[in-house]
């Protein structure tokens, strides 16, 4: 999809062309992913290692919405196809094929064709492995890797027989996390040192330590969300969104665009409606008006909530409210609810 450039001055009341195209979609089930900088779900300071299974059909919009994280993480697909993306490319992963995405890259997850896709998730901290202080074996095993420009994801399939062993070695994690029995822990260890030094044999050395993995695009786009997830409910302007980040407007429309694949405009009102089916779910909201609701999210216009709302989840906020409706299903004309 074309993604639309050029400067805009306001962003509260006007919509371009494409703004409300799900396709471009960066949204979460809450109980998923809750933050950009995400720093839930992913086990404990003492076990920072978490599996979980995940169906994308239960997730807001079929998104895992844009987000990173300090720590690494593998998924690897059971039904369907999931396609990650990067700041920088697209991978499509298919089932038994698995895909590992290093500390603090930003990505996003989505099923291909809003069809039914599952994968489990397992989610870690080097720091279990290798500690949390200085010493030799971060010095030789971890910093290589964190470091390594190379390495923001790496694909896993069928192709080698290293790719095999390291996705049966990851799937023993997942498993013994799942099941939780006695002694998991320390299995989970083993396995992970494995996998560790089997990952640093096949990546290439010759390159391995350089300065940062994050572009100055990605960071300053980092920036530009965390600002708007604070900001999202006053009337924000291109210029304060490019204010936080120090470019220019143009420059802030164009880092958008290279990296998430759509305009801060999009990605703002995205948020929004993310933030406002939250509202409508928490039984604790007492919202008198449904105007009143748009409003406590950023919209001084009603009709145009109702008509974005509509055009991302396929029905009215009162409707959603009511039936507690995640989404349309597009091939079935059925419902998806939250998890």
């Amino acid at each position: 999809m074309h993604i639309r450039g050029e400067p805009m001055d306001t962003i509260h009341n006007t919509i371009p062309e494409n703004a409300a195209d799900t396709e471009t979609a960066g949204q979460v089930t809450p109980e998923a992913y809750d933050s950009l900088y995400s720093k839930k779900d992913y086990g404990t300071l003492d076990y920072p290692v978490n599996a979980r299974y995940l169906d994308l059909r239960k997730s807001y919009l079929n998104w895992i919405r844009w987000h990173w994280h300090e720590e690494m993480e593998v998924l690897i697909v059971d039904q369907g196809i999931a396609v990650v993306s990067t700041d920088d490319d697209s991978y499509l992963i298919k089932p038994g094929q698995g895909l590992i995405i290093n500390q603090n890259v930003m990505h996003c997850i989505h099923a291909q064709d809003k069809k039914q896709c599952t994968f489990h998730s397992l989610v870690f901290h080097p720091d279990f492995i290798f500690g949390h202080k200085n010493n030799y074996l971060q010095t030789q095993y971890l910093l290589p890797l964190q470091n390594n420009q190379l390495f923001k994801v790496f694909f896993l399939d069928e192709s080698a027989p290293w790719h095999e062993r390291m996705l049966q070695t990851l799937t023993e994690v997942i498993e013994v996390n799942m099941s939780k029995n006695f002694g998991y822990e320390i299995s989970t260890k083993g396995y992970l040192c494995h996998f560790w030094a089997e990952l640093l044999r096949q990546l290439p050395q010759k390159e391995a330590v350089m300065p940062s993995r994050v572009s100055p695009d990605e960071q300053r786009v980092k920036e530009a969300m965390l600002y708007i997830r604070t900001h999202h409910a006053e009337p924000l302007t291109l210029q304060e969104i490019a204010d936080s980040i120090h470019v220019s407007k143009s420059e802030c429309c164009r880092c958008f665009a290279r990296t998430l694949q759509m305009s801060p405009f999009e990605y703002l009102m995205k948020y929004r409606i993310y933030e406002s089916t939250k509202k409508l779910m928490d039984p604790g909201q007492d919202f008198s008006s449904i105007a009143n609701l748009a409003l406590s999210v950023g919209f001084n216009n009603t009709s145009y909530y109702n008509k974005l709302f509509k055009k991302f989840l396929g029905c009215t906020p009162t409707y959603y409210r009511k039936h507690k409706v995640l989404h349309q299903e597009p091939e079935r004309g059925t419902m998806s609810y939250f998890l």
